[in-house]
């Protein structure tokens, strides 16, 4: 917070003292003597208090002013990175989590997690309804020095992980940061995908909704992360930056008898570093620009071949292109927001063929896009009420390279929903969520859900 300040405590203090110097003249002229004792009395205690913080700051570690810089650069899409913002700042739910770490990255190791628990029931397949252990997470950072940390992540979904359960067992991030400068950086390792408002921020508490939405589920596909290398940085004038290179999808791990390319067609072939095909790299660039408290306004692009040069694969020569652009809006007790993403993967007809007769051939083009308003509508010693709705469309399966005629699958109908729903936050890291989401094309798909998240 001390970063923040645009005037020294030096120059407040000689400020203070000529104040104090230049009182009682002007109140002489009053003759208001009891005004004037208490004027010069609230003064002096504002000069001590001042000195206090004077003596804190050159006691402050000297780790403090790199961890500061770095979460400027590491936290593109939060509203939360925003100090001139006190009202967005002070919204629960709006911190995400890596600010919280770097921000105390000065002791040598910090631990950190999180975690949600679920409850789901359709409105017309009670049979249906589920409670799950969505997910628990845990990590560390250490610092190095005062430059240099390691970043980790580590996760368990629906509670069991083993060859009978379906739960999973992952490293969600991985690398090494190093500050170059103070105001960019580089890191190495298995990262987080720096594209659209959640992948980066991704933690329970930080979004409206028992889950997170559809199009940064099924289009972006949070949380998608890449192994490589990156650069990162901000501006004075408020714009985050990073770009790099890393690993890509394997479209030769296609499955065209799955549903999983018609949920996320990018979830279906991400590697996640795991004996990663690397033979394409990819390459992303994302910025946001900051520069007006309470407002960000950002986009993304992520780029490159992605049959990975498969001897005998059919689409070695398959492009994916995926580009986003979101912004959001913090003013008051309003937080509103939108997003919208296009994918495309070229040269997939002869693949295509392959697969005649199956369900899932490969997308040409799928989309998504949504609008959200929220409205904190209570809050009182760090709880909060919000009930918040939102509009999502989104298509896994737009349209597919032509094949012969009667041979093809059709696109898909592209979904639509309304969620609306309300988040309480018990404090700023623990949060009870309840919502309904309608499907306007899709009444099968309609639910309640209930949930409870925390960070640490």
């Amino acid at each position: 917070m001390r970063a923040a300040f645009s005037i020294s405590p030096v120059a407040l203090a000689i400020t203070l003292a000529l104040g104090l110097a230049a009182l009682p003249a002007a109140y002489a002229a009053d003759n208001d003597e009891a005004a004037l004792r208490a004027e010069v009395a609230e003064l002096r205690a504002q000069l001590v208090e001042l000195k206090h913080e004077v003596q804190q700051m050159h006691a402050a570690p000297a780790a403090v002013a790199p961890a500061v810089a770095a979460t400027a650069s590491a936290a593109p899409a939060s509203v939360a990175t925003l100090p001139a913002n006190a009202d967005a700042a002070s919204l629960p739910g709006a911190a995400p989590m890596q600010s919280s770490i770097l921000n105390t990255a000065a002791s040598a190791t910090t631990l950190y997690g999180y975690g949600e628990m679920n409850y789901t029931r359709p409105t017309k397949d009670k049979s249906a309804t589920q409670a799950d252990l969505a997910r628990a997470v845990f990590g560390f950072i250490h610092a190095f020095d005062e430059n240099t940390r390691i970043v980790s992540e580590f996760e368990w979904e629906h509670a069991v992980a083993s060859a009978d359960d379906q739960g999973e067992a992952e490293v969600e991030q991985l690398y090494i940061e190093h500050q170059l400068q103070p105001n960019y950086g580089v890191r190495a390792g298995l990262m987080l995908i720096p594209l659209g408002l959640l992948n980066e921020h991704h933690e329970p508490t930080n979004y409206y909704g028992v889950y997170r939405n559809f199009v940064e589920t099924a289009i972006i596909p949070s949380t998608w992360r890449e192994g490589g290398v990156s650069l990162y940085g901000n501006t004075e004038f408020g714009l985050n930056w990073s770009t790099g290179v890393t690993t890509g999808p394997d479209l030769s791990r296609w499955d065209p008898t799955s549903p999983e390319g018609r949920e996320s067609p990018l979830g279906s072939i991400h590697q996640e570093l795991q004996l990663a095909k690397a033979r394409d790299p990819s390459v992303f660039a994302a910025a946001n620009w900051q520069g007006i408290p309470g407002l960000t306004v950002g986009g993304g692009v992520f780029t490159g071949k992605i049959g990975q040069g498969q001897p005998g694969f059919l689409a070695n020569n398959a492009r994916l292109l995926l580009g986003e652009g979101h912004v959001r809006w913090q003013t008051g007790p309003f937080d509103l927001s939108a997003l919208y993403t296009r994918g495309t993967i070229s040269d997939t007809e002869n693949l295509n063929l392959t697969f005649i007769g199956n369900p899932t051939p490969v997308p040409k083009s799928f989309w998504g896009g949504y609008v959200q308003g929220a409205w904190r509508a209570w809050e009182h010693d760090g709880s909060a009420i919000a009930p918040f709705v939102r509009y999502e469309e989104y298509n896994t399966a737009a349209s597919y390279e032509a094949i012969p005629l009667g041979l093809g699958v059709d696109p898909l109908v592209t979904s639509k929903l309304w969620t609306a729903g309300v988040n309480y936050w018990l404090n700023p890291n623990v949060v009870f969520k309840a919502d309904y989401q309608q499907f306007r094309n899709e009444s099968d798909r309609n639910r309640f859900d209930l949930g409870v998240g925390f960070q640490f």
